[in-house]
């Protein structure tokens, strides 16, 4: 039902107020509706006639249509003057042959209908329309103030333009407009009980004019999380303020509350959050099935490279009907938002944020993880980001602070542990200033178990800054990942050759001593070196040690004893060498004679004849030798006392040792065959009367069991027993 006010129009008031400009108790005019005509859509005539019949004479009736406006002009009508619930029902009553385009502006009007409730502090139900709408993520995010929605930000007033609604004048312009607009506004000279209330107090106390507009005039959303220590103080203000009051003044400042408070915008977020989570696994899977990860995001452009006007003009349509570089958008807007209102709402979580794969713009919160002094979580947002080069430069700064040394460097450390191949040359310039601080912390940099590093580069990064690394790498690679390529195993003997040498000109004996030791070690362990190469770097004045093991790979086994008596009159050497040898090839004419011949009949030049080590060979090792050889060997001046205990060895033939054996042999198996027919000749007797020691019974002709030695009878089945209770009889006795 409607109620239209008459006159209808301005004009026919005009006119009647210039006929008459004084009426004097004027009758009303008349009016009266017309019958409607059979048409279904014919519009409504009414007539007017004066009521003064001199003014009818003159003037006649007036007919008046009345023709309905067009649905889509009352629901815009609506919209403009922000009535959005009510264009809401009255769409909700319409159909689509009333309003062909009723689902298109029933979006619309949800949409700014959502912002406007989401003024009002309906963040619930705010943000469940925007879900359902699938509203473009930056608008959602531009109704947060800038510490949540970044260069998103857009003011309180704009945010009906925002989502296509028409921009609304200021409060001011309206103000100006509107005669009673203090009266409206609850003023100082308003009739309203709000502004009466606020006039009241203004007088009684100064301070609450101050006090009201910090609690009250706070409608910029900007300021709901910004301003919170700002409410804080107007609230202390208000306090002491209404200890000045009257009672009745004190109980009225009561109902004065801030628009916003801390709690709300706390609640705003909490809603942002719901919203945020029902985005973010939708637009991971929708990106998922074109291929698109997070791990691709440094290839991808940055949200940053599109403009705010680009971010807002995307549209508000279901996450699977999106291109690729939409979901891109959207996904970035998302993740920034979220981390951003954990910094504000749930620091604790931005940790877990950061270390996961996330689509987080860095260039927006890596500023405020630095003022808040977020450190570690700024290096795993970098590392998830894979800016690298950012972390460890934010390391390094870090540790400036440090003064010892394991701790400066050791997070470099253990950042770069974790890097892969694929960073090798990153890894190789920021370890320079860890090695030259700690030079084992930076070797466990390429020790790590993570990821395997290509071995060859990492050896000739570490030999150009010190061979002692070098060195140190290479045995980590035989000992742990028991490399066998000849490269490194050549490599390293090289390395040790070089640091021996470097060590005796400098005339660091212990040094020198220290490396040769680790030298000979490999040498004789190791089988993957290339001898020839190895032989063909030594000095020919010096290592002849090495010399000597290496001539024994090379076969020349006289070479090698001849070194060993010879020239290092080291006899244990030469005996250990032997012995070595013979465990592979045990010839009575090899080795050991070989070195005996060396003792007694030394071919270098000025070299004597070693007696005493050669009886010494002889008594100890006289089984690997051949007694023939080395009777001719020894010296006529030799007594049998010397080598007694080789002639004793000596006249042991073999062929007498063989018949003593047999004839042993022989008298055993005799002995036993008379033990044998002893058995055979033992009988029992199984009479009628013969009774079973076991269960006392006649043995009559049942299966029966011998036992000896005294050859007791049982029945079969009691042997057992019988066998137990003598074990146990014998045992107790």
């Amino acid at each position: 039902m409607q109620t239209i006010p008459f006159p209808f129009s301005e004009d026919l008031t005009a006119k009647l107020s210039a006929a008459d400009p004084a009426p004097v108790n004027t009758p009303p005019p008349s009016v009266r509706l017309l019958s409607a005509s059979p048409h279904a859509q014919s519009p409504a005539f009414v007539t007017s006639t004066p009521g003064d019949r001199t003014v009818a004479a003159n003037e006649g009736s007036a007919v008046w249509s009345f023709v309905m406006v067009p649905w889509g002009e009352q629901i815009d009508e609506l919209v403009d003057a922000g009535r959005y619930a009510d264009a809401l029902t009255l769409l909700n009553i319409l159909d689509v042959t009333s309003l062909p385009d009723k689902d298109k502006r029933q979006a619309h009007i949800r949409g700014l209908h959502a912002v406007s409730v989401f003024k009002e502090g309906k963040y619930v139900e705010a943000i469940k329309t925007f879900i359902d709408l699938d509203i473009n993520p930056a608008k959602v995010v531009a109704l947060y103030p800038e510490s949540v929605s970044g260069r998103l930000s857009v003011p309180q007033t704009k945010w009906i333009e925002l989502f296509g609604g028409k921009p609304t004048k200021p409060p001011e312009l309206e103000k100006e407009g509107a005669p009673d607009a203090d009266k409206a506004d609850g003023g100082a000279g308003g009739s309203s009980i709000a502004g009466q209330l606020r006039a009241t107090l203004e007088t009684l106390v100064p301070a609450i004019p101050e006090v009201v507009s910090g609690l009250s005039g706070q409608d910029d959303d900007a300021k709901s999380i910004k301003s919170v220590g700002t409410v804080g103080k107007g609230k202390e203000k208000l306090e002491k303020a209404k200890g000045q009051l009257p009672v009745p003044a004190q109980m009225a400042a009561l109902f004065i509350r801030p628009s916003k408070t801390a709690d709300d915008s706390r609640r705003s977020i909490e809603n942002l959050l719901v919203y945020l989570g029902d985005r973010r696994p939708k637009l991971s899977g929708a990106l998922l099935a074109f291929h698109i990860t997070p791990e691709k995001a440094p290839d991808l452009p940055d949200l940053s490279e599109t403009s705010i006007e680009d971010l807002f003009l995307m549209p508000n349509q279901p996450i699977p009907s999106l291109i690729p570089e939409q979901l891109l958008r959207y996904a970035q807007i998302v993740d920034t938002a979220l981390f951003k209102s954990y910094l504000v709402i749930r620091p604790g979580l931005v940790g877990s944020l950061c270390r996961l794969d996330n689509w987080c713009e860095v260039a927006e919160v890596e500023e405020v993880l630095r003022e808040r002094k977020k450190f570690s979580e700024l290096i795993d947002l970098y590392r998830t980001k894979k800016m690298h080069e950012k972390a460890l430069t934010l390391l390094k700064e870090l540790s400036q602070g440090e003064d010892d040394p394991v701790e400066k460097v050791d997070p470099t450390a253990l950042y770069l542990q974790k890097l892969g191949p694929q960073h090798i040359k990153l890894i190789f310039s920021w370890s320079n200033w860890v090695l030259d601080i700690s030079p084992e912390r930076g070797l466990k940099v390429f020790m790590a178990e993570e990821h395997e590093l290509p071995r060859k580069d990492v050896a000739s990064f570490l030999a150009g800054r010190d061979s002692s690394l070098c060195a140190r790498y290479i045995e980590y690679l035989m000992e742990e990942e028991h490399v066998t390529d000849t490269l490194f195993h050549n490599w390293l003997a090289e390395i040790y050759m070089d640091l021996i040498v470097t060590a005796k000109r400098r005339g660091d004996e212990a040094a020198r001593s220290k490396v040769y030791e680790q030298l000979l070690t490999f040498l004789d362990t190791s089988t993957y070196y290339e001898v020839d190469r190895i032989f063909a770097r030594l000095p020919s004045d010096d290592l002849y040690e090495a010399r000597a093991i290496l001539l024994g790979r090379l076969g020349k086994n006289e070479a090698a004893l001849d070194i060993y008596v010879n020239r290092l009159q080291d006899f244990a050497a030469a005996e250990s060498y032997c012995k070595r040898v013979y465990q592979t090839v045990p010839n009575p004419k090899g080795i050991f004679l070989t070195l005996l011949r060396i003792y007694l009949r030394p071919s270098s030049a000025g070299a004597s004849a070693s007696l005493t080590p050669a009886l010494d060979l002889i008594s100890r090792h006289s089984p690997r030798l051949d007694s023939a050889e080395v009777l001719k060997m020894l010296p006529p001046f030799v007594n049998a006392t010397d080598v007694r205990v080789f002639l004793t060895e000596a006249l042991k033939a073999p062929r007498i040792d063989t018949r003593i054996t047999r004839e042993l042999y022989k008298a055993r198996a005799h002995q036993v065959d008379r033990k044998l027919m002893a058995l055979h000749s033992k009988r029992v007797k199984v009479a009628d009367s013969r009774i079973c020691p076991q269960c006392h019974k006649r043995l009559g002709n049942s299966v029966i069991a011998v036992h000896a030695p005294r050859g007791e009878v049982t029945h079969y089945q009691c042997r057992e027993a019988f066998v137990k209770r003598k074990t146990e009889a014998t045992g107790s006795r």
